[in-house]
């Protein structure tokens, strides 16, 4: 598997612009897909210079409708009017982000995008096939990140608090291996790993996301606090996490203090070398003691047969 950020906010590889979005390109046995398509045509450019052919590309998921993660639709569609894109229905609403003394700014997708023949809007859960499955969370334990206070859907001429029901997750199976893509993870990184657990009974092997804990002023003790609990849960897990964009440098310095090297940012350009955890989980330590048990008792009966049959033959 080959996983590549086309674009992310922090400088990384040499040539390639960085800017607030994020878009990764990745090659499977039977895909090549992109995982959202940054804030503009910024994302082909970089795919350019990484030398990464878009029109090759079958499948685009995008994870939520903000700008900053379908802006490069449009250019990608006239490069490449086949591949499938799929969205959640909701993701062509009225987003806006309140920057304060009653001001909101427009973070939506282009309208555009909904007129697309390429689009497939779903309504929740899609399987695509055997590779790659989309999920939403259903329901949610843990509180939203309260970078999300500021973002907010637009209904009846209403500012509203989005619910981010526009948002859904991918998870590629790959030889074996679960790896769970998340744009933002506005309904919150815990949430979306519990409701995977739910619905694979397992944990993931890695997941790569933004977990949107970024501010441009200076943390409150209370959001510091948020930040520590988080990577605090989870080093829990049986899953090594890679994370960019919206986590915001000085969140990901807090939490890499806490998770170590379970926790890596990924900057604009750079390709993913997957790092499995080596731990076994639950559901695998149940299945490999099954194994152990059937081979141990095997092992005592073969020693007994042989014990018995050496003692006839005396």
């Amino acid at each position: 598997m080959r996983i590549v950020n086309l674009i992310e906010n922090t400088e990384g590889r040499a040539g390639c612009e960085y800017v607030h979005g994020l878009s990764f390109y990745i090659e499977t046995d039977k895909h090549k897909l992109l995982m959202d398509l940054g804030p503009s045509d910024a994302t082909l450019e970089n795919a350019k210079r990484l030398g990464i052919d878009l029109t090759k590309v079958d499948t685009v998921v995008l994870s939520h409708g903000h700008y900053d993660h379908t802006g490069g639709v449009t250019g990608f569609a006239r490069l490449n009017p086949d591949a499938k894109i799929y969205v959640q229905s909701m993701a062509d609403g009225e987003f806006y982000a309140y920057d304060g003394e009653d001001k909101y700014r427009y973070i939506g997708m282009d309208k555009e995008v909904a007129s697309l023949s390429q689009v497939v809007f779903l309504d929740g859960d899609f399987v695509i096939d055997d590779e790659l499955k989309l999920f939403t969370v259903e329901k949610r334990a843990h509180e939203l990140p309260s970078a999300n206070k500021r973002l907010k859907v637009k209904t009846g001429g209403k500012y509203e608090q989005d619910s981010f029901a526009h948002e859904h997750f991918l998870v590629i199976t790959y030889r074996g291996r679960n790896i769970l893509l998340s744009g933002c993870a506005h309904n919150g990184i815990l949430n979306i790993l519990e409701e995977y657990r739910r619905r694979y009974k397992d944990d993931p092997d890695a997941v790569i996301s933004g977990f949107h804990l970024m501010k441009k002023d200076s943390y409150t003790d209370d959001e510091l606090l948020e930040i520590i609990d988080i990577a605090k849960q989870l080093k829990k897990y049986h899953t090594q996490f890679y994370t960019c964009h919206c986590t915001g440098r000085e969140a990901y310095e807090v939490m890499r203090n806490i998770m170590g090297d379970k926790l890596e940012y990924v900057h604009s350009g750079e390709e993913i070398r997957l790092r499995y955890r080596r731990f076994l989980t639950a559901k695998r330590r149940s299945d490999f003691m099954k194994y152990h048990k059937f081979f141990a008792w095997a092992t005592v009966v073969c020693f007994i047969m042989t014990m018995i049959t050496g003692y006839q033959r005396k």
